[in-house]
This record gives C-alpha cells, structure tokens and sequence, in this order.
C-alpha cells in the first residue's frame, strides 16, 4: 500500500471508531443514572459513617454544584466515559485491524486473543480501581477528623476524581500485555525482563505514584503490587513461549 491508501485506510478506521463510541455515548446516556450511583456510593458510605463532616448529618449522603452548567458538563463527561468504555472492543478491533498488513499470518492469529485480553485486563482494572476507592477516601477525607471542617464535594470535581482512577488502573492493567505482545514480536525477550526487573520496579514505583490521582500510600500500593505480580507473570509467559 502506498502512503495515501495508509492514511486512507486509517481515516476509515478512525471514523469508524468515533462512530462506535458515538453509539456507546447513547446507551451510555440512559446509563447515567445507574453509573453516578455506583460511583458516589462509596463517598456515601464513608459520610455516613462520619456524619460530623456533612453539611445535613440527617442526610449526609449529598453531592453539590458549584456553577449552572456543571451537571450538563458532568453527564456529558461521564456519558463520554461511558461510550468510550463500551466502544472499547470495536476501537481495539479497529487498531488491531489497522497494523495487521505488517504482520505475520502467524502474528495475526492473535487479533482476537489480543481484543479480548485488552478488555478482560481494562475492566479489572476498573473494578480494582471501585474496589480500593473507599480505602482511598477513607485516608484522604478522614484527615479533616474534625467538626470545625465540613465536606463540600462538587459532583464535577468528585466524578471526575473517579473517573480518572478508574481510567489509571485500567491502563495500567494493560501493562502485561503490552510486555507479552513486544515479547512475541521479539522486541523484548525473557531474559532482557528478568535482568531489567531492578530497574522495572523503580518504574512500577514511580508510575503507581503519578498516576493515581489520590496518591495516597494505600491507592499507590494497591496498583503497584498487582504490576510487580504482571511483570513477573509476563516473565514467565515469555519463557513458556521460549522467547
């Protein structure tokens, strides 16, 4: 293929993509409401357990706004989030799609495997990520420890907090992966990741505490335990494969 049809091509694919997550923002839409009650209910149960940091101890379970568009801004991010979160497969297969000229018959066996195993790992992210979030503003919010000091969470500033964790881990998660797949085209081999595991976790320390946007020791910890777990698991995988 000449230059042209390359950038051809990956117009389409491109379009088709949006298009995929322009559907997923419209299931996403009617989701909206499900979503925002999976998100806020840990921030939920932590007020109510600490009902002297809420404005109305009898219903401390409460979110506010601080400007008149942000609850418009707020769904259309979270729907964005949505969308982009079930267009995933179809983005993927798109990408996978677009590289596959360069690949081996063999290589390109691995699409699906490869879609797959990107969504198996980003939504264990996610839900690893719902699962330490409690812990997580346990730590942060419970330094205020204190009645003179009263929590105000705009609904922006918390679902965006949210959200951001979730996307964090669930990029994170991706990490084995992308160690397996360089491994298989042989960019990297086993013995390189195993004489590069000192430096790695220096890395894995270092990423854990960047990107977690809490940046609590609890939060950076629960990230970084399962990245040292998928570095080695990638070590042993490339030596199966006797890369």
């Amino acid at each position: 293929m000449t230059v042209v049809e390359h950038l051809t091509e990956l117009r389409q694919r491109v379009v088709k993509s949006i298009l995929a997550v322009l559907v997923g923002m419209t299931v996403g839409w009617f989701l909206y409401r499900p979503v925002f009650n999976l998100m806020s209910n840990p921030f939920c149960d932590f007020m109510r357990t600490h009902p002297q940091l809420a404005i109305d101890p009898k219903d401390p379970c409460k979110l506010v706004y601080l400007s008149v568009t942000e609850p418009f801004i707020t769904k259309i991010k979270v729907v964005a989030f949505l969308g982009v979160g079930l267009a995933l497969p179809l983005v993927l297969y798109q990408l996978w799609r677009f590289i596959t000229p360069g690949l081996t018959s063999r290589e390109r066996r691995f699409s699906v495997p490869f879609v797959v195993s990107s969504m198996v790992l980003f939504a264990l992210g996610g839900w690893f990520a719902m699962l330490t979030l409690p812990k997580g503003l346990a730590f942060l919010l419970g330094f205020a420890g204190t009645e003179r000091v009263q929590a105000v969470l705009s609904i922006g500033k918390y679902l965006g907090f949210v959200m951001l964790l979730i996307m964090a881990f669930g990029a994170c998660f991706e990490f084995p992966l992308i160690l397996i797949s360089l491994t298989m085209v042989g960019v990297l081999s086993s013995r390189q990741l195993r004489d590069w595991r000192r430096y790695a976790l220096v890395v894995i320390a270092i990423v854990a505490a960047v990107v977690t946007p809490s940046q609590d020791w609890f939060t950076m910890s629960a990230l970084m335990v399962p990245l040292i777990i998928f570095y080695e698991l990638s070590i042993l995988i490339s030596r199966l494969l006797k890369k």
